[in-house]
């Protein structure tokens, strides 16, 4: 559940957003992207109201964004190949020889050898399905870059290998880009900016829900106790909280 955010975020930058499990963040990306449609408020994107778009519309603005989901959410059936390509063959007029040269260069961008393209998603490591899900995301060359907890299910080694992608993509493609994470490391790595949001279920009426938007080097200094604890992953206020809500 979100409650009167308002974000907006220049071309180009790349913001993490962080906070607990509930608070609301995969849900402020599917409303960035008009997945869910807000039931107060607005989102802008150019200028225009997504909710004003047709669905011929609302399609042909989806095609400027690219997603790489929590699980990769690649297809089982198919190959990594035909993963890579499916929005090229959906979206674009490419022949099958240009289609094939662009998935040869996704999946290099990403550290992928082209080996991989006859295998399927389950003959490969979860670090491995991430990249791939990375290289389809990029297949259209989006403007846009929604990321939703890029390196939830890893080892830190392969966390950093995903966290070095986010950064290359940025290098090598003209991109805003949006970094739903819990991982701390991850925020302050690739971020220019972190806003962190709150579980409205904690919130009384009228306080704000964003409660930390800034610099990652700022954020360990933030005078909101809630924001220092969750960065230091310290539990002492949150399981006295919990203790309280038992004992009612």
């Amino acid at each position: 559940m979100l409650r009167d955010i308002s974000l907006a975020i220049p071309r180009g930058q790349t913001l993490a957003v962080i906070g607990e499990s509930g608070c609301g963040k995969t849900v402020l990306l599917k409303t960035i992207i008009g997945l869910l449609c807000p039931s107060r408020g607005a989102v802008y994107f150019d200028g225009r109201n997504l909710a004003e778009l047709n669905d011929k519309e609302m399609s042909r603005q989806r095609t400027r964004f690219g997603f790489l989901f929590q699980q990769a959410a690649l297809f089982d059936s198919m190959t990594i190949a035909q993963n890579v390509a499916f929005p090229l063959r959906q979206h674009s007029r490419l022949g099958t020889q240009e289609i094939r040269r662009a998935v040869f260069d996704r999946l290099a961008e990403v550290g992928l050898p082209e080996s991989l393209v006859s295998k399927k998603p389950a003959e490969l490591s979860g670090g491995m399905r991430k990249r791939v899900g990375l290289a389809r995301a990029l297949a259209l060359e989006p403007e846009i870059m929604l990321y939703d907890e890029p390196t939830t299910g890893l080892d830190p080694i392969m966390s950093d290998v995903i966290n070095e992608l986010i950064l290359s993509t940025r290098k090598r493609h003209p991109v805003t880009s949006i970094v739903v994470t819990h991982d701390m490391r991850t925020a302050q790595k690739v971020a220019d900016r972190i806003v962190m949001l709150y579980p409205l279920a904690r919130l009384e009426a009228h306080d704000p829900q964003v409660i930390y938007d800034g610099p990652p080097d700022r954020i360990e200094r933030a005078s909101d106790s809630r924001v220092s604890q969750f960065v230091r992953g310290e539990a002492g206020e949150r399981l006295m909280e919990m203790r309280q809500q038992q004992a009612r």
